[in-house]
């Protein structure tokens, strides 16, 4: 049926096919990334509430000269704006905790842009792919019934088989838009997740600063 189509349907059918590839390579590797970030957070929160100083955490993770990920990120980029404010003379100490905080939100904001990468593509893929795979089947039929047209005796036997070609079409596009829409609303509700973590700690880790600063 894929060989006997139309070439305008045939290149809705290997658009499709190329769109269903991609977004199941995105989904395997968001899939993974997920699975390593919230992995890493809670690693982290075990390391943070095991009782050690916040000086000592912050060594662990390298004193800023390794990509720390996650909940490391939004820790390191706090404490290291902390610690530079708190060695200025004359710092207010809210000026200080403000500080810190502010470069929390946007380490904060930079992970969550990582974690949304590529949701985009799948919440297009899912929308838009029944719509492309409609257009192959509808031009595939305007095709059937024009060549019916032109034929000296219309029967259904005549028009059938370039129907069922074009339906093929329609069939490819709810192919690659249902995985896609399943994992946009998946992974999309895992990172509201994440970034719920993130934000808690991120003002749990505000409050440990603020009762240090008043010290």
């Amino acid at each position: 049926m894929v060989v006997g189509a139309s070439p305008v349907v045939q290149l809705v059918m290997l658009l499709l096919l190329l769109v269903s590839i991609i977004s199941w390579a995105m989904i395997a590797r968001k899939y993974l990334d997920i699975k390593r970030a919230r992995k890493a957070a809670d690693d982290f929160e075990s390391r943070f509430w095991s009782g050690n100083k916040l000086s000592d955490l912050y060594e662990q993770i390298g004193m800023g000269k390794h990509n720390a990920t996650g909940m490391a990120s939004i820790f390191e980029a706090g404490f290291r704006e902390y610690v530079r404010l708190r060695k200025q003379n004359k710092i207010d100490p809210q000026f200080v905790l403000e500080g810190a905080q502010r470069t929390m939100r946007v380490a904060l904001a930079r992970e969550i842009d990582v974690l949304d990468a590529n949701l985009p593509f799948l919440a297009t893929v899912g929308s838009t792919s029944p719509y492309v795979g409609l257009f192959g089947t509808v031009w595939g039929i305007m095709n059937s019934f024009r060549s019916l047209g032109n034929a000296q005796q219309a029967t259904l036997a005549s028009v059938a088989p370039g129907i069922a070609e074009a339906l093929v079409a329609t069939a490819m596009g709810l192919f690659a838009a249902i995985p896609a829409v399943i994992a946009y609303n998946r992974f999309s509700n895992d990172v509201e997740r994440l970034e719920g973590r993130y934000e808690a700690f991120a003002e749990e880790f505000s409050t440990i600063l603020q009762r240090q600063v008043s010290d």
